[in-house]
């Protein structure tokens, strides 16, 4: 391999690293989990939610918020059972009157920042928003004194006293 593609294969490879972070979108795509089974004997249709607006914040949120348990799946998508005590929890908090930003507190509170999808910009999370722009940064450093270091090679001519040693070396079988 020659050195010249070392930075190469090492810019993609940052590049390939720091794409999942500048993604504005959970990556869920390739998920395999299977949806929570009906209940055993539906009998009667019970109905999911008591009010509407509720039902409707608490999908909007729980599209933001990441299961603690599948780590990356919403909170919405989630099979899980925690993802299902979240998810009440949540229904509770805004029966009780609380805002979209005073849920978001509260379990940001109890499970930390990392069960939003979107963690805020602050000094403990400034690596994970910045990482990726300073990989590559990086990464282009490096591919431009790779390139710089190319263009300034000079190589010599190879004399006949160079060659003749060569072929000496070539005829001689071990």
């Amino acid at each position: 391999m020659k050195a010249y593609c070392i930075p190469g294969i090492l810019m993609s490879m940052l590049l390939a690293l720091s794409l999942p972070a500048l993604a504005s979108e959970p990556l869920n795509a390739t998920s395999t989990a299977t949806p929570a089974a009906p209940p055993a004997t539906p009998s009667v249709a019970q109905p999911l939610f008591q009010d509407a607006a509720i039902e409707t914040r608490l999908n909007h949120l729980s599209r933001e918020l990441r299961c603690v348990v599948c780590q990356n799946e919403s909170l919405a998508e989630s099979p899980a059972e925690l993802a299902n005590a979240m998810r009440e929890e949540i229904r509770d908090l805004m029966r009780a009157g609380k805002t979209d930003a005073e849920v978001l507190g509260f379990l940001t509170a109890r499970y930390g920042d990392f069960v939003l999808f979107r963690p805020p910009f602050k000094p403990l999370t400034y690596l994970l928003w910045l990482g990726p722009f300073l990989f590559l940064g990086f990464g282009a450093l490096i591919w431009y004194v790779a390139l710089r270091a190319r263009r300034t090679f000079k190589s010599e001519p190879v004399s006949s006293a160079q060659l003749a040693a060569a072929a000496r070396l070539l005829e001689e079988k071990p």
